[in-house]
């Protein structure tokens, strides 16, 4: 769970009991370009990769997954260009590669280049997201995901942080990666409709420099679609790949969910949600480890 100035990560023990862990934001939080408009989005992209990795390392040792030490840094960020430099390979090479030879069997011409690139794109990408959604583990994972959106939803809407009303909700909702990676790949289509009568190499080079810019104008995307209604439709193809990243949760499901937006709550926050009604008895008794001590 990310908060303005914090992100929290939750987990269900082997023995039953949820453990927390809260962390302020490195990035984000504190940065003064947090609030510069397409910088700020290259920002959250930097730091969600590298908090993903440590939430994720985290809870594998807390439910006893694994046996080693968390991730150190060095890990952290070596995993991380390792993982960018598959997904560049996979989502921006390969379909390059694969619309430069495809173009000549319909119109050899820049446009159709593009136009072939970005459906490649966008196929490998759903393609992808469903064949690990098969996955018995990754299921559960969408599992969790549903739980995260429905607990977001309650609070937003200012439910009290009980099962009976946070199950009621969608697990789908706006502000989502699976959301951001298709925004991503519409931008990119648009940009890269502007560079087509580049010769394909600067093509190719072009869809790794601008990585960064493409990023920041997804995000401003992202949050006009959730906050203004009239840019609903932007999100709208990333709400209909939520039918495979999303799924509903068990109520030990949306436990660990509210455990970790609790954590993540500064304490005026969490003062107001009590205030709303009764909590979920697991997520209030839920421990909180000091990231100190992890």
């Amino acid at each position: 769970m990310r908060a303005p100035a914090a992100w929290a990560v939750a987990c269900r023990r082997p023995d039953g009991s949820i453990i927390s862990q809260r962390n302020e934001l490195p990035l984000s939080g504190r940065s003064p370009l947090r609030k510069v408009p397409f910088l700020r989005g290259v920002l959250v992209l930097v730091e969600s990769l590298s908090l993903g990795f440590r939430a994720l390392s985290w809870s594998a040792v807390q439910s006893g997954a694994e046996e080693e030490d968390e991730l150190s840094r060095p890990q952290v960020i070596g995993t991380m260009i390792v993982a960018v430099a598959v997904a560049i390979a996979l989502f921006i090479l390969l379909p390059a590669f694969a619309a430069d030879y495809l173009k000549g069997f319909l119109s050899d011409s820049s446009l159709a280049f593009v136009v072939l690139d970005g459906i490649l794109r966008i196929a490998l990408i759903v393609l992808y997201i469903w064949a690990i959604s098969r996955s018995k583990e990754i299921r559960r994972v969408f599992q969790y995901h549903g739980a995260e959106h429905k607990t977001i939803h309650a609070y937003e809407n200012g439910d009290p942080l009980t099962i009976g009303a946070i199950q009621p909700y969608s697990p789908r909702h706006p502000r989502c990666g699976t959301s951001f990676i298709l925004i991503v790949a519409m931008v990119a289509f648009v940009v890269f409709l502007a560079l087509a009568p580049l010769p394909f190499v600067w093509q190719v080079l072009a869809r790794i420099v601008l990585i960064p810019v493409i990023a920041g104008l997804s995000y401003e995307v992202l949050k006009l679609g959730a906050n203004r209604k009239w840019m609903a439709w932007a999100n709208q193809p990333g709400i209909w790949l939520q039918r495979i990243t999303t799924l509903e949760p068990s109520d030990d499901m949306v436990e660990v969910a509210v455990a970790s937006l609790l954590a993540a709550l500064s304490d005026e926050e969490l003062a107001l949600v009590e205030e709303r009604g009764p909590i979920v008895a697991a997520a209030l008794a839920a421990e909180r480890e000091d990231p100190a001590d992890g």
